[in-house]
């Protein structure tokens, strides 16, 4: 238990390695856009400063994340970290309306500034600092296996892609193609939402207890194999963060004493925290219905 709330600490250092990048970045964009007459350079400055607001609130699910559990919490608070990157989603899609406004507005006044050749150089440096937070912080997430802090990684990996394209639309609007801008503009707006709405749905779907069937099945056939268990009869999954928590039921020889039961739960649950690193496993042991068995088959092959 103690390394996960260490991993946490660890999903903390990764955050601020964002946020000191989204900061500079954010501040370098939004100047040089202004100043080169930039909207595709000011869209990519805008979708960073989501990003601030989103890594601010993800450092804050984590430090809630790490207190212990109490009496109102019993499975801790895990779920804290949750529900920031569900905020972050909500940050962002106001921001990729914003900027969708921004350049259907400007499309339509017909916009023919041409960029200065200098915010090429801006957006190249971007990119190529998003893209090591993002190998960085990849590798970290992974490592700790933490949602959030991968939900970052892949938002600063768009955020590298954005910047790339960025450039090419300035390089392509100092080619008489100045529409081209207000252009990319309008799809990084697109690709905000898209991100807004991706993280959105996670987020949702776990803290609505939704879960993953594949690792339930991966879960039942392992649990299955356990010598003395008949059959998992029915099995839940839910996640508090980067936890997993299981509710099992097992079926066992109804002759079976108390002892060996016991001891089969143990197995149950060594099994699952060795093998699938869930946190805390909740095994039921009954009487195995042979008649039930027969009598209903598709509901026990379905779990």
């Amino acid at each position: 238990m103690q390394q996960r709330y260490q991993n946490l600490k660890i999903a903390q250092r990764g955050v601020i390695v964002s946020l000191a990048a989204y900061i500079t970045l954010s501040l370098l964009k939004i100047i040089i856009g202004q100043i080169s007459h930039s909207e595709a350079l000011l869209a990519d400055g805008s979708g960073n400063v989501t990003d601030i607001f989103s890594s601010c609130a993800i450092m804050i699910g984590l430090r809630l994340a790490q207190r212990p559990p109490d009496e109102n919490h019993q499975y801790g608070h895990w779920r804290a970290e949750t529900l920031a990157t569900l905020i972050t989603s909500f940050i962002m899609l106001l921001v990729g309306l914003s900027v969708l406004y921004s350049s259907v507005s400007d499309f339509i006044a017909g916009n023919k500034e041409v960029p200065d050749i200098y915010a090429l150089f801006v957006g190249l440096f971007s990119g190529c600092i998003m893209f090591g937070v993002y190998l960085h912080n990849s590798y970290l997430a992974k490592k700790i296996n933490s949602d959030s802090l991968l939900a970052i990684a892949k938002d600063t990996r768009n955020d590298a892609l954005t910047s790339l394209a960025t450039s090419i639309t300035i390089i392509g609007a100092n080619f008489k193609m100045p529409w081209l801008d207000s252009i990319v503009a309008l799809l990084i707006g697109l690709t905000i939402l898209k991100t807004a709405y991706n993280i959105f749905s996670d987020s949702a779907f776990s803290l609505s207890d939704g879960f993953d069937d594949e690792l339930l099945a991966k879960y039942t056939n392992a649990v299955n194999e356990i010598p003395g268990v008949e059959l998992v009869h029915n099995i839940q999954g839910r996640s508090y963060g980067a936890n997993i928590f299981v509710d099992i039921i097992i079926w066992v020889d109804p002759q079976m004493s108390v002892r060996e039961s016991h001891h089969i739960t143990e197995k149950v649950e060594s099994l699952l925290r060795r093998k699938f690193g869930v946190l805390d496993t909740d095994v039921h042991v009954e009487p195995w219905d042979v008649d039930y068995e027969l009598t209903r088959p598709n509901e026990l092959n379905s779990h």
